[in-house]
């Protein structure tokens, strides 16, 4: 390797609900909010659409 060659860049590793956070950087905080803010909506998403299902499933069987 020489001397202006670049480090391989980290992995970055998942967050883990519970980890120690105090071995973390601001920066690598940081990122893992937006990652879980992401999340976050995604999940919201699915639970929205698997809602409508719900309703609509009750709503067929109400008719019978």
């Amino acid at each position: 390797m020489g001397i202006l060659e670049e480090e391989p860049a980290r992995k970055a590793r998942p967050h883990e609900i519970g980890q120690d956070l105090s071995l973390l950087s601001v920066a690598e905080l940081e990122e893992r909010i937006v990652l879980l803010r992401s999340e976050i909506a995604r999940i919201e998403t699915e639970l929205g659409a698997k809602g409508s299902t719900k309703q609509a499933a009750e709503a067929l069987f109400r008719r019978i």
